[in-house]
């Protein structure tokens, strides 16, 4: 899988590419939030963004993930274009900003009425994936008795249940404890060995270092370094 930005960004399984265009000039507000991004991603890699608040590095996933419609360039994935061809990526997770689910229901149940909306997701893959973010599928307690650090391993539960093609994580370890983040760091490179395409933004530089391939720098809306 390959993930290319350059006023197109494409994005295909194996020698398939992701290709987004983005003279993104997705603007909110009047502000242009993304501007001449150009990347090339490969599967089986992790690729890591840094940068200040608001430089750009949550717009940049959130158009990867179909959440934002660029104003300039285009998006391909396995050479259909996004918003033209498909509405969203067809494998794809993701954790963007704070998690947030169904507060009456229990973990499990909450990933699990997902994971059949989805489709092709069984409740296996659904206890595995809790379970690699060193959660119990069986706990009882409902979804608003969970502790921050709980609810943030749910959300990467669900970004990472039935291990897509795509992964997607902004400040995944946030809120996350010492252990955790070490548990959590050694399953995505698992996932990234099992061919699985991961993008992230983290502000520990260190964690990045040693998470990712290749780590790309963001301000106003560029990628600079």
């Amino acid at each position: 899988m390959v993930i290319f930005l350059k006023s197109r960004f494409v994005l295909k399984k194996w020698m398939s590419l992701l290709n987004l265009g983005l003279l993104l000039i997705g603007v909110i507000k009047k502000a242009k939030v993304l501007d001449n991004v150009n990347l090339e991603l490969t599967s089986g890699k992790v690729y890591g963004l840094k940068g200040k608040n608001g430089s750009g590095k949550t717009m940049l996933m959130r158009a990867i993930c179909g959440l934002l419609i660029p104003d300039g360039g285009h998006i391909y994935i396995d050479d259909e274009e996004l918003h033209r061809d498909i509405k969203f990526p067809r494998s794809i997770g993701a954790l963007i900003e704070n998690p947030s689910f169904l507060p009456q229901y229990t973990g499990f149940r909450n990933l699990r009425l997902l994971a059949k909306l989805m489709g092709g997701i069984s409740d296996d893959d659904v206890r595995y994936a809790i379970e690699r973010t060193g959660l119990d599928p069986d706990d009882k307690r409902v979804y608003r008795k969970y502790s921050l650090g709980m609810k943030q391993k749910l959300g990467i539960a669900n970004a990472i249940m039935g291990e897509p093609d795509v992964i997607v994580l902004d400040e995944p370890i946030n809120a996350l404890d010492e252990e955790s983040v070490d548990n959590i760091k050694k399953e995505l490179l698992k996932l990234r060995d099992g061919g699985s395409l991961i993008i992230t933004a983290c502000h520990d530089r260190e964690e990045l270092e040693y998470l990712c391939d290749e780590i790309y720098e963001m301000k106003d809306g560029r990628i600079v370094q």
